[in-house]
């Protein structure tokens, strides 16, 4: 199934009946001095997050290619086997130190829910590692990662929630073999999922949001130095032919070495929004209209499952959603939202 066939006209579905239909999504209003969706992504990145020492426990998790990624376990102590359980993916150049996974992490220790923060391939406790990039696509690892906490939690539903980049994997993840997935994965969670990735490849190319791709190839040029595979020899590489963005990474570097051979075919075969329509499990998608970075228009054309909430919200940025006080606790909004639909059977 195509991107496009897999698409087709839906309005706006906070209010739509689905499933978790107990767990209240208050809408979004922005804090007054962060109307625009860049003073949202900006704010929601560079915020203080109130401080919380590191606790967790390190398990690793080697891949079927012998690569690794490294799970951050965080128990709560009033943990007890069969309590839930939850497996947390970062965004693009992210690690289980960005700011949201940690904040995300410590309010859903204190609701009792144990938690993994995710280490992708290269990234965090990962560096250095892998010898394969992390991309939008890894649905395999997010898998193993899975198997672990089955492993360490036996008993324990387990909610995947994503973020961004993580948000396509944890969707892909779910859709696009539902009847394999392990009976312990009872829901998931995706916030700003870059569900078309040509059409958020083209975004980032724009004017307004290359500040952004700038960044997001910087840091990815850092990962690839501090890979497994010879760091001068991919150094050679991007002196002869730098990226000028996200795309040409992808084309030069991630499609290659992954096997898609281009960046558009890599893109077409790892955009969750082909899967979408096939999530069996309880799925909160939230997504804001004024994301700089990932285009709107993909959701509002979304068929999703029977299962599948979605929720567009006017404001927010990309991973920003710093509100006004009111019904939460803090102005997180995204926080509370993500941690009202883990913790809604409890």
């Amino acid at each position: 199934m195509s991107l496009r066939e897999s698409l087709k006209p839906q309005r706006d579905v906070c209010d739509v009946h689905r499933p978790h239909d107990a767990v209240d999504i208050p809408p979004f209003r922005p804090h007054a001095l962060l109307s625009g969706g860049h003073a949202q992504t900006l704010a929601g990145f560079l915020l203080p997050t109130p401080n919380h020492p590191y606790g967790a426990t390190k398990h690793t998790v080697t891949l079927p290619d012998d690569d690794v990624v490294i799970l951050h376990d965080d128990r709560p102590a009033s943990w007890r086997e069969g309590d839930r359980t939850a497996l947390m993916l970062h965004g693009l150049s992210g690690c289980h130190q960005s700011g949201y996974m940690v904040r995300i992490a410590a309010k859903l220790n204190d609701r009792g829910v144990r938690t993994f923060r995710m280490d992708l391939r290269t990234c965090g406790a990962g560096r250095g590692l892998s010898r394969y990039p992390y991309h939008a696509g890894r649905s395999e690892d997010a898998l193993a990662a899975l198997g672990r906490v089955r492993e360490l939690c036996p008993s324990s539903p387990t909610t995947a929630v994503g973020f961004s980049l993580g948000g396509n994997v944890v969707l892909k993840l779910l859709g696009e073999k539902p009847d394999a997935l392990p009976a312990s994965l009872d829901s998931g969670v995706a916030v700003n999922p870059p569900i078309d990735l040509q059409a958020s490849a083209e975004r980032l190319d724009r004017p307004n949001a290359r500040l952004y791709d700038r960044h997001f190839v910087n840091q990815l040029l850092d990962h690839v130095a501090h890979s497994r595979e010879s760091a001068n020899d991919l150094a050679e590489l991007f002196r002869e032919r730098r990226p000028r963005g996200v795309y040409q990474f992808d084309d030069f570097y991630t499609a290659p070495l992954c096997g898609f051979g281009t960046a558009a075919n890599y893109y077409a075969k790892c955009s969750s929004a082909q899967f979408i329509s096939h999530i069996q499990r309880p799925t909160l998608i939230v997504m804001s209209r004024d994301d700089p970075m990932i285009p709107v228009e993909s959701f509002e054309l979304l068929a999703p499952s029977d299962t599948v909430k979605t929720c567009l919200t006017d404001h927010g940025g990309h991973l920003g959603y710093v509100g006004r006080s009111g019904n939460d606790p803090d102005r997180r909004w995204m926080d509370w939202r993500v941690v009202d639909w883990v913790t809604a059977d409890s």
